[in-house]
């Protein structure tokens, strides 16, 4: 797992470790996954050695219980080494290569997502739609107005909705700057289409399975309507389980 990336980007670091999960799988050449103090946190380590990022750092995280969780994911590994059922680590390696230097573009991307905020775009029809949208959407309108200070527009269908700039600066101020959370702010935001969600869960406003439901209400009301395939649903548990990985980080390193 010691690729270069092209640049120390969270895109590129993103995909270096999905394409990492594409190639063919490396055996299991360890007994035991552990932790041990490292610096300001915790490494993780196998057979007492240190594991390394696809760039070369050492894969830490800034506390032993997000170290633990990550070492679990090794220690779960059965004949090979499987990336895709690793998404603690990948979001680690991702944070470690590609945020922990360049904080700002991955703060900025988290901003152009609240421009165009998935709660904030509403279903015009069938009515009962339109009722579970605004019951899990409007509590996070909500807080974000009385919470941030941020009073975001609502608009029907797709076409663009401006946002004041008031409610843009004062959603963007409640970003968070450390890398970890930060990183686990994008991932939210990038899987569910929605930097107010994102920041809910972040603020503890929403659980995670709150934030979660929230994301799919359209997805859901379609599903039961016309169901679902299969290439769909593994495509959410894949997701799903990047969201849980990005969901124990914040709450992990709540305020």
């Amino acid at each position: 797992m010691r690729d270069t990336l092209e640049k120390s980007s969270p895109e590129n670091a993103v995909e270096a470790v999905r394409r990492a999960g594409r190639r063919v799988l490396r055996r299991r050449f360890y007994d035991k996954a552990a932790t041990a103090p490292a610096g300001a946190g915790f490494a993780v380590r196998l057979d007492g050695k240190p594991v390394r990022t696809p760039t070369g750092h050492l894969l830490a995280a800034p506390t032993a219980a997000l170290a633990e969780a990550i070492a679990a994911e090794w220690q779960a590994q059965r004949n090979v080494i499987d990336p895709a059922k690793m998404p603690l680590t990948r979001l680690a390696n991702v944070i470690i290569d590609g945020v922990n230097d360049r904080p700002g573009p991955v703060a900025a991307e988290i901003g152009k997502y609240l421009a165009s905020d998935l709660v904030c775009y509403r279903a015009a029809a069938p009515q009962g739609l339109v009722e579970r949208q605004a019951s899990h959407w409007d509590v996070i309108v909500a807080w974000a107005r009385d919470a941030l200070g941020a009073q975001f527009a609502l608009g029907e269908g797709v076409i663009h909705v401006v946002q004041p700039e008031a409610a843009l600066a004062a959603a963007a101020a409640a970003i968070p700057d450390d890398p970890w959370r930060l990183s686990a702010v994008h991932t939210v935001t990038t899987l569910t289409g929605s930097a107010l969600i994102a920041l809910a869960l972040a603020r503890g406003r929403l659980s995670a399975e709150e934030a979660w439901q929230a994301a799919h209400v359209d997805e859901d009301w379609n599903m039961e309507q016309w169901g679902g395939d299969e290439p769909a649903l593994e495509r959410r548990a894949f997701h799903l389980a990047e969201f849980q990985a990005a969901a124990l980080v914040l709450r992990e390193l709540a305020d």
